[in-house]
């Protein structure tokens, strides 16, 4: 079985391939009757593929210029009301056998309603049920910690808005054709990025073996990958992690920092850069390990920082800046001596049904 790192120097090669067929992928298969009164988009995730929404959704919504609400698919099948004309509804399901957002697509479909399921698996539940069905443009991750799965939906998701931003008219072909050099760009870059965060998480490991919590605090496009590096670090090192949008974590949750925790910024440089120099600078006085990961390059890096000196809009970081904290999650969890393919607790899904392997319709 190929293990995290091993999907994580995937990711280059699946962004190309997605970008060389996005129109087979997305285009194609997208029917917008509701063209000029597009007023929403709802995408249905949990998980990493929630993380992943959320690193989608500001450059989503900027492009379209309308709301982009990530719901939880429980929450919405069993307690809320779903049935506007003038939104497009997405459901996403990596391996296809989420519990919840199979019973969510179940719903829609029973209510004549459309919804396009994003999966990777073609032989899953939620592709057997789904009436719209739209391919990742990658293979089933064989992991069951997800990495390359998690960063190719944020891709989806943004060449998906672009897509939807053209045939609207929000977008015209200068800014699409901009749009789009710019994540080839980043996904040029990413051979690069992989080793830089090989090289900081190598450097860096021995220390972070040493921590009883981390906090990951993000804000805009970097919100999604602090929830992600919550997710990933728990479900691999086992170990206590958050993952906080800059503002929550100044609105009460600072008042439970421990002077040995680990705290790491995903800076963006974007429009709130002030305010996270400005928490750091709080922190540092509190607490000892203040680490950030720079997506540009910035005159206040230290020792500890990792700077990957790629220009881009701050929206498009959380294509390439889930890759250390993935690393860092994975080979921490090997220090430790995890076994990442054999269930902690083998009988959570017997018990729970979380996840299944066939639907009845």
């Amino acid at each position: 079985m190929k293990s995290i790192a091993d999907y994580v120097a995937l990711e280059p090669e699946f962004y190309q391939s997605i970008l060389d067929h996005y129109q087979s992928l997305f285009a194609d298969q997208i029917d917008l009757n509701t063209e000029k009164s597009l007023q929403s988009i709802v995408i249905f995730a949990t998980g990493s593929s929630a993380n992943a929404a959320y690193g989608a959704r500001p450059l989503m919504s900027k492009i379209l210029k309308i709301p982009v609400y990530i719901e939880d698919p429980s929450m919405a099948a069993n307690y809320l009301h779903y049935n506007d004309a003038n939104t497009l509804y997405f459901a996403i399901s990596q391996g296809g056998e989420s519990y919840s957002t199979i019973h969510l697509v179940e719903q829609f479909i029973k209510k004549n309603l459309t919804i396009y399921t994003l999966t990777s698996n073609s032989n899953s539940p939620i592709y057997n049920i789904s009436n719209h069905v739209l391919s990742m443009g990658m293979p089933v991750e064989e992991m069951p910690y997800v990495s390359a799965g998690y960063s190719v939906i944020i891709l989806d998701l943004m060449l998906i808005a672009l897509i939807i931003g053209q045939k609207t008219g929000c977008l015209d072909k200068q800014q699409f054709e901009s749009y789009l050099k710019q994540i080839q760009d980043v996904t040029t870059s990413l051979p690069q990025v992989i080793l830089q965060s090989q090289s900081w998480v190598n450097h860096h490991l021995r220390k972070f073996n040493h921590a009883k919590r981390v906090i990951f605090i993000g804000y805009g496009a970097t919100y999604g990958v602090a929830r992600e590096g919550e997710t990933k670090f728990t479900e691999t090192v086992r170990n206590t992690a958050f993952g906080k949008e800059l503002e929550e974590y100044m609105h009460g949750p600072y008042l439970g920092l421990h002077p040995d925790d680990y705290i790491i910024f995903i800076e963006p440089k974007g429009l709130l850069e002030a305010r996270a120099v400005a928490l750091k600078t709080f922190l540092n006085r509190y607490v000892k390990q203040v680490i950030t990961l720079y997506a540009q390059h910035s005159h206040s890096i230290t020792e500890h920082d990792l700077n990957f000196d790629i220009h881009c809009d701050e929206l498009l970081t959380s294509l390439f800046m889930t890759i250390p904290i993935h690393l860092l999650s994975y080979q921490l969890s090997q220090l430790k001596g995890h076994n990442l393919e054999k269930s902690t607790y083998p009988e959570f899904d017997e018990i729970t049904k979380s996840k299944i392997k066939r639907v009845t319709v």
